[in-house]
Order: C-alpha cells, then structure tokens, then sequence
C-alpha cells in the first residue's frame, strides 16, 4: 500500500506534465467549442445554441491559469502534426460531430486530471462534459444529418 507522502512525491515529480496535458485539454475544449459556436452564429444564424456556447466558453475562463502556460511545449509535441482523417471533412457535419467529439474528450481528460489537484474544477469539467452533451443533442435535433 502507498501512503499519502510517498503519493504525494510521486505526483509532484509528474506535475509539470501534469500542468501541460491540462493546458492542452483546456486549449482543445475551447477550440471546439469555437468551432461549433461559430458555425452555429455564421452559418446558422442561431442565436440560441450561440449563447449557450459562448456561456460555456466563459465558464471555461474561470479555471484558466496563465501560470499554465510555461509548461506548454509545442515544439516538443509528439502529436501535433494532423492525421489524414483530421485533414478530410465531408461537410459541416462532419466538422461539428469532430469538434463536439473534441469537446466532449477533452473534458473528460480535465475532469479525471483535476481528480489529482482540485476537485471542484474536476466536478466543474464534468458539469461541462454533460453540458456538451446536451448542446450536441439540442444541435442535432435542429440540424437533422443530411447524409
């Protein structure tokens, strides 16, 4: 069995991978949010689920930390270069169902991280995740798929 300090030792040797991985989640789940967002306001004119977005986007800027950002590493990502599934969509569908799948990922990696560090944000992000959810239903019912 582990005890508290020796948990403890362990987490702060990972922590500043830790702080990287939750500033990338964090970064993905704003992206798609503004993705989706903004094919809702442009190209949907939709006034409703563009509100309700946006809202979200803002409670995402309570648990930001600019602090967060001297453990970002873009150059050293192993992943950044897109795969060729990313570089293909067939339609804006396609890029909503991507971005709304991004969304939801993302929050759940934000939930189960701030599992290690502060529980309220982990309860936050799972708020949110449930929130997606239901703003991918909400759009989906009001933008039927056309394939």
């Amino acid at each position: 069995m582990i005890n508290n300090e020796s948990k403890n030792k362990s987490l702060d040797s990972i922590n500043p991978k830790i702080e990287r991985l939750i500033d990338a989640n964090i970064n993905r789940l704003k992206e798609g949010l503004r993705v989706v967002e903004d094919i809702c306001r442009y190209i949907h004119n939709d006034r409703n689920i563009t509100s309700k977005i946006k809202e979200l986007r803002h409670k995402l800027q309570t648990m930001y930390s600019v602090d967060r950002l001297k453990y970002r590493d873009v150059i050293g990502d192993i992943q950044k270069n897109s795969t060729k599934s990313e570089l293909a969509r067939k339609n804006i569908e396609s890029v909503v169902i991507a971005n709304f799948s991004r969304t939801q990922e993302s929050a759940r990696v934000l939930e189960e991280m701030f599992k290690l560090k502060n529980t309220e944000y982990s309860k936050r992000y799972k708020q949110i995740r449930y929130e997606i959810y239901d703003l991918e239903k909400t759009y989906f019912m009001n933008y039927p798929s056309t394939s």
